[in-house]
């Protein structure tokens, strides 16, 4: 669970966010291969995780949590490591194996292949039904979230769980689930009629919701969104501008490489260039 994305961090201004601050990585797959390699050559060590910002959570081969780092704790505000370790187990968990449909997706992970969700949504309301919290530390948040097997002579010793925070909203309730929605349904077009009925609400209290407490109109909150994952595949080397914006549903030489340059004052391809170079 890590740093936020631009519309993210309008949440984060609007609301005096007090969550902690934490690195967006954007290849957490490198990260992970390198612990990989500390552990084959027997420099490794569970603590050396606490040493990173990213929230990382680590499970034994039957799915039990006997790791979480100094990040994981924070910006979940638990205050002890000992209300998770040998008690939570993620492949009996009935929330995320079942009611969010990612059972196979986990297993998959426990059989040793390295996997990613890309929009996780993480079930705060249950860590508090369970006791380890007592108050929301946010109202809601997105991840990505990367399971990768620790291998030691092809048996599994552990696998590592890293979360990249995508967005996380404080504040009003209404608020933060309109916002959710939006950065979940990014790629297609913004319909303000179908936005304002999934969060059962009229369209005037839908604008009205984001003008007061955002600063903006939902339709200019959702271009934000778009752009910023046209960004993340525009920092992929392997991919040209038109397959970056391929890749998020959109045509380079279309009106979205127009909104695109009005909001980094740079077009997509100047602003791969400036990127390139930092």
């Amino acid at each position: 669970m890590t740093h936020t994305s631009t519309a993210a961090g309008v949440s984060q201004r609007a609301h005096n966010n007090t969550i902690p601050p934490v690195m967006r990585l954007k290849r957490p797959h490198v990260l992970i291969k390198s612990f990989q390699r500390l552990f084959d050559k027997n420099e490794f060590s569970l603590q050396t995780f606490n040493l990173f910002p990213l929230p990382i959570e680590i499970f034994a081969p039957d799915g039990t949590t006997i790791f979480v780092n100094s990040a994981f704790l924070e910006l979940h505000r638990i205050p002890d490591a000992d209300m998770i370790l040998g008690k939570y187990n993620l492949l009996n968990d009935p929330v995320c194996n079942d009611q969010m449909g990612l059972r196979e997706t986990i297993e998959r992970a426990f059989r040793g292949e390295e996997v990613l969700i890309p929009d996780f949504r993480v079930p705060i309301q249950d860590v508090i039904d369970r006791g380890i919290i007592k108050e929301k530390p946010f109202e809601s948040a997105i991840m990505e979230v990367y399971l990768s097997p620790i291998m030691d002579k092809g048996k599994i010793i552990f696998v590592l769980c890293v979360f990249v925070v995508k967005s996380i909203f404080c504040g009003k309730p209404e608020v933060a689930k309109a916002k959710e929605y939006l950065d979940l349904n990014w790629r297609g077009k913004f319909e303000p009629h179908t936005t304002a009925k999934s969060l059962n609400m009229s369209v005037a209290q839908l604008y009205n919701l984001f003008k007061k407490h955002i600063g903006m109109t939902p339709g200019e909150y959702h271009k934000i969104c778009k752009i910023e994952h046209i960004k993340e595949k525009l920092a992929d080397k392997s991919l040209t501008v038109e397959e970056a914006f391929r890749a998020c549903g959109e045509d380079s030489k279309g009106q979205i490489a127009r909104v695109f340059k009005k909001i980094t004052g740079l077009s997509p391809a100047r602003w791969r260039k400036q990127i390139a170079l930092r």
